[in-house]
């Protein structure tokens, strides 16, 4: 097992529409609010300069269409692995599934929904004052980023094992992405 820091960096999906009532869940599209946000967030992914070994995602039409438009502000290809287990998935389903990645992997990139994904990071997490733990536990919105670090392995980390080092909103890089009213 190869020791060292890890990364997992938890991204929700961007907003989808809900134009279509007849339209299946998994098929939902981005709306354009989502399109804009998600390309932000790729943006920032960018100038941050965020690399990953291993991207995962679930295959759902907004998860798909999220990592388009991430790709677009990002500035080069994603390549996932499409994992329909990622899909509405609990917090222990998410979280066998990162115990599977394989040791030689640093950094991933897990795209999906809630309230998996924040159930994920507030489960690893610790409860704290920290600013980010605190946004994070108010709620984690669409196209939203959680950067949990730790060290180890991968298939060794439990409740309460990573750090929560970054949490960013699509509102804390531009204010007209906030909650609408």
């Amino acid at each position: 097992m190869t020791a060292g820091t890890k990364t997992l960096t938890l991204l929700r999906h961007a907003k989808s529409g809900w134009d279509d009532p007849a339209l299946r869940d998994y098929d939902r599209a981005l709306n354009a609010r989502g399109k804009r946000a998600a390309a932000l967030m790729g943006g920032y992914l960018r100038s941050g300069g965020a690399v990953f070994d291993h991207i995962i995602a679930s295959p759902a039409l907004r998860v798909v269409e999220t990592l388009a438009h991430v790709e677009t502000g990002y500035g080069r290809t994603l390549a996932p692995e499409w994992d329909r287990r990622i899909y509405l998935a609990s917090a222990v389903t998410l979280l066998d599934i990162v115990h599977e990645f394989s040791e030689d992997t640093a950094r991933v990139l897990l795209v999906g929904h809630n309230p998996g994904l924040e159930d994920l990071a507030m489960l690893l997490a610790p409860e704290s004052d920290e600013p980010a733990r605190v946004a994070l536990e108010a709620k984690y919105p669409t196209a939203t980023l959680a950067e949990l670090q730790f060290e180890g392995g991968w298939a060794d980390l439990a409740a309460g094992g990573a750090r929560l080092v970054r949490f960013v909103r699509p509102r804390d890089l531009d204010p007209a992405l906030g909650p609408e009213d």
